[in-house]
């Protein structure tokens, strides 16, 4: 029985974690600079210019791809 509970715990805890992983985007605002945002925007005056709306996992990735976007250059 206990095994049960913790194989069930742990199956729980598994599906919850990429839920709670943190997503970055990089977007462009009206005056056509980029930053890297930890939400996705609502708002009609930024862009995400991310290559097909992907995220990114981390803020180090985020700033690497920011390097090879062609807007933000």
């Amino acid at each position: 029985m206990k095994l049960q509970i913790a194989l069930a715990s742990a199956m729980l805890v598994a599906t919850a974690l990429p839920a709670l992983a943190d997503s970055f985007w990089v977007v462009q605002g009206p005056d056509r600079h980029c930053q890297i945002v930890d939400k996705r925007p609502t708002t009609k005056e930024t862009t995400v210019v991310n290559p097909d709306g992907s995220t990114y996992t981390t803020r180090t990735e985020a700033e690497g791809a920011m390097k090879t976007i062609k807007v933000c250059e």
